[in-house]
Parts: C-alpha cells; sequence; structure tokens
C-alpha cells in the first residue's frame, strides 16, 4: 500500500462539511495532514462542481462516494451522473435501511435490485459497492448471513465489497478471512480500528488504538486488488482532525509498504 493510496471518508468530518465555506476549510487541513484522497459522505447540499473545485485545489482526488440507498436503487441514472460530475468511478450502498432480515421477500427483492443497480454503473464504466454495517452478518434460522448472501448471488462484475473492518469484528466476522473472501473484488475498503474500553464497552478508535490486524488486512487486501485504503472513524472522543492525523500518521509510519 502506497501512502497515495490512503483516503479519509468524510463522512468523520460531516459536522464541518455542512456548507462550501466549511468544507474548504475542512478539505484544507485534510491536506495538510497528508491525506491526498477523500471519499465524498456526509457533505451538506454542495454543487458538485464546486466540491470539485474545492478539492482540486488543494490537490485532493475524488476516490469514491457514498450515495442514499434509495437512490441507488431507484435512480441509478441520476447517481451515475452525480459520480460522472464529481469525476469518480465508485460509490457504495451505504446502509440496508427498512430491510427486515427475517422476512426472505426483503432480503431477495435488495440482493435483485442491488445486481440491476450493479449492472448499470458497470455499463457505464463505474462500480458499485456494498458497505457493510454488523447486521448484515445476522443468520436467520437455517439460513446464511446476509452479507455472504449479497457476495454468493451477485455477480462479481456489478457488485463489489466495500468491507468495513470494524463493522465485520463488531458482527462477529474474521476481519482477514473477509477480506480473503472478497479477493478480486475489492476495490476499496474501509479501515476503522475497533477496541474494548476499560468498562467493557465497544468503540471505535483511530488505526492503530485498537485491535485489528491491519498489516494482514491491508496484505490481503492489495493481494485482491485494492485500490482505496479508505479510513474512517464514525466517532471521536474529541477533535475529529486530531484523530484522522493520528491515524494517518500511524499508517505512514507503521503500514505503508
Amino acid at each position: 500500500m502506497k501512502i497515495s493510496q490512503v483516503a479519509i471518508q468524510l463522512y468523520t468530518l460531516r459536522d464541518f462539511c455542512k456548507t462550501a465555506a466549511e468544507f474548504a476549510a475542512a478539505m484544507k487541513k485534510v491536506r495538510e495532514i497528508g491525506y491526498t484522497a477523500v471519499q465524498i459522505s456526509g457533505v451538506g447540499p454542495i454543487p458538485e462542481a464546486e466540491i470539485v473545485a474545492i478539492c482540486k485545489a488543494e490537490g485532493l482526488v475524488i476516490c469514491a462516494t457514498h450515495e442514499p440507498g434509495v437512490k441507488i436503487l431507484d435512480e441509478t441514472d441520476s447517481v451515475i451522473a452525480r459520480l460522472r460530475a464529481l469525476g469518480t468511478k465508485l460509490t457504495a450502498y451505504p446502509y440496508p435501511a427498512g430491510i427486515d432480515f427475517d422476512n426472505p421477500e426483503h432480503i431477495n427483492t435488495l440482493i435483485k435490485k442491488l445486481d440491476i443497480a450493479g449492472a448499470k454503473f458497470r455499463a457505464a464504466g463505474m462500480k458499485l459497492g456494498y458497505h457493510n454495517h454488523a447486521n448484515e452478518f445476522y443468520r436467520p434460522a437455517g439460513g446464511k448471513a446476509f452479507l455472504e448472501r449479497i457476495y454468493d448471488e451477485t455477480s462479481p462484475e456489478n457488485i463489489v465489497a466495500e468491507l468495513d473492518t470494524f463493522w465485520v469484528q463488531r458482527g462477529g466476522g474474521d476481519v482477514v478471512e473477509w477480506v480473503k473472501r472478497v479477493k478480486g473484488r475489492t476495490p476499496f475498503i474501509h479501515l476503522k480500528d475497533f477496541k474494548v474500553n476499560p468498562a467493557g464497552e465497544i468503540a471505535f478508535c483511530e488505526i492503530g488504538a485498537g485491535t485489528l490486524p491491519f498489516k494482514r488486512i491491508i496484505a490481503e487486501a492489495e493481494a485482491g486488488g485494492c485500490e482505496w485504503f479508505i479510513v474512517e472513524q464514525d466517532s471521536c472522543p474529541g477533535d475529529p482532525f486530531v484523530s484522522i492525523k493520528q491515524s494517518f500518521d500511524y499508517i505512514k509510519a507503521h503500514l505503508v509498504g
């Protein structure tokens, strides 16, 4: 992994990206920390052209986005147009809102719609990923976990993986084994560390401050052709810019090949 492949997921900085002026100030700080790429998510209603201009001015590549799940499935063409405007070819379905994992019709319909939408993205020269949380690891009695079914029942050409390392661990999965499982269909991955605090509570933390074996995770992701290693921290103990700098500095010192 090269340091130029390390991006920041802007959901981490969502409270500082609500307006164009805030976004510009945040991107300046991101670039000063050392990041050269961003994933657009959690950003306020800023025109795509303005987002592109601000990122370009700071020397930041827009490597991917997250888009609302309903739009990805039901307004696919509009999302494709947005990606074109942003100059990126990667996005991900962010969360299975409203899905009852005990309802086979819900599950079957979502998998089919993901595959159909993914085919449209592929035809446009783009890739649609699936971003997991912990609930996709729920296993109905006698059945497969939803995340297993997604990758078993969609075409690798239509749906790629955007594994989230924290949520794989939180869901009871083995992160390294899951990276191996989706080898060849992982153009991007969320690097998010996992820890248990003194009270026994599971918590988000900066890369290197938790328990996940990132050297092994990154090695397996690279072997599978991963292009972007995207740092994300859903919540931070203080200033998120301090947290993302701590993560970047750790990655640069310990994980870059």
